[in-house]
């Protein structure tokens, strides 16, 4: 049997999987553009958090530090899950496992460094 009718062979499941999905996604998104509520209110535009309506404006806005904040936050979060990851394994990984952890947690303190020259945390907040 030549290679090419075996890996056509072998990827059919695949095209079928990927076509119904796509099926089903456009008819679900067709059905809720043909059939769904239709809305075009003001009331529909208004600002609504934590379930009540803003009886006046906001006193000031958010500053932009409190999100570079929350990205670091998540950044580092995330290098603690996948060193979490190479301590569960770090037996069966060896030296190199242990150079490429190494590397890692370098460059992600030179992120940290990068941040704190930046003044990312400089909890100060300046009024405008």
């Amino acid at each position: 049997m030549p290679l090419s009718s075996l890996s056509d062979q072998a990827l059919w499941p695949l095209a079928l999987w990927l076509g119904i999905v796509f099926l089903l996604i456009s008819g679900v998104i067709g059905l809720s553009t043909i059939i769904g509520p239709r809305s075009n209110s003001r009331r529909r535009n208004l600002p609504y958090e934590s379930g009540i309506p803003p009886t006046r404006q906001p006193a000031m806005r958010f500053p932009v530090h409190f999100y570079l904040i929350a990205l670091a936050f998540l950044v580092f979060d995330l290098e603690a899950a996948f060193l979490f990851a190479w301590a569960v394994a770090a037996r069966d990984v060896g030296w190199l496992g242990y150079v490429e952890a190494l590397v890692f947690s370098i460059m992600l303190f030179a992120g940290l460094l990068y941040l704190w020259a930046k003044q990312a945390f400089d909890w100060r907040i300046e009024h405008e």
